[in-house]
């Protein structure tokens, strides 16, 4: 006799239509997204004969999204895979923190204060940080910005407070 743990690597065998749930809802995602950005950029006008607008790549990586969706989802289906496990919500709230930091002190504070900040929030994420990797990370990552987008990009940001 068999054991059925050891059967699929470990894994119970799947019952039902869905095999590998992970894979199967991580597809359902990526279509998701990429229907929301289509509908987002429905006014942004598209190719007209060999000319490109605003509206072609965007459109385009949408439908490479959808194509990848769909692969993705078949996999669930016809591969057996992980279930989906529990969320962690300390990264997805700390995450969405950083992100939210950055908006909102890139005018105030400059690039390279809201960088770093928003880098330090987005390391607290994970449980397994050492901070001093992280400083330093986010203290090279924070240069190569303030270098990237002034000076190489000409683009307007101010980098420290003004008082």
């Amino acid at each position: 006799m068999t054991n059925q743990s050891n059967v699929n690597g470990g894994r119970a065998r799947p019952r039902g239509f869905i095999r590998a749930p992970q894979d199967f809802y991580g597809g359902l995602v990526l279509i998701g997204l990429a229907v929301f950005s289509m509908y987002a950029g429905y006014d942004l006008s598209g190719m007209q004969g060999f000319s490109f607008g605003p509206g072609t790549a965007p459109r385009l990586f949408a439908w490479m999204l959808v194509g990848f969706g769909v692969i993705i989802v078949l996999m669930g289906v016809i591969n057996p895979g992980p279930k989906v496990e529990r969320w962690y919500w300390r990264g997805i709230i700390l995450t969405i923190a950083s992100i939210i930091c950055f908006a909102l002190t890139i005018r105030s504070l400059g690039l390279i204060p809201s960088s770093f900040i928003s880098f330090m929030i987005g390391a607290a994420a994970t449980d397994e940080v050492k901070w001093g990797q992280s400083a330093i990370v986010g203290a090279a990552l924070t240069a190569g910005c303030a270098i990237l987008f002034p000076y190489i990009l000409n683009l307007p940001f101010q980098l420290w407070p003004q008082f």
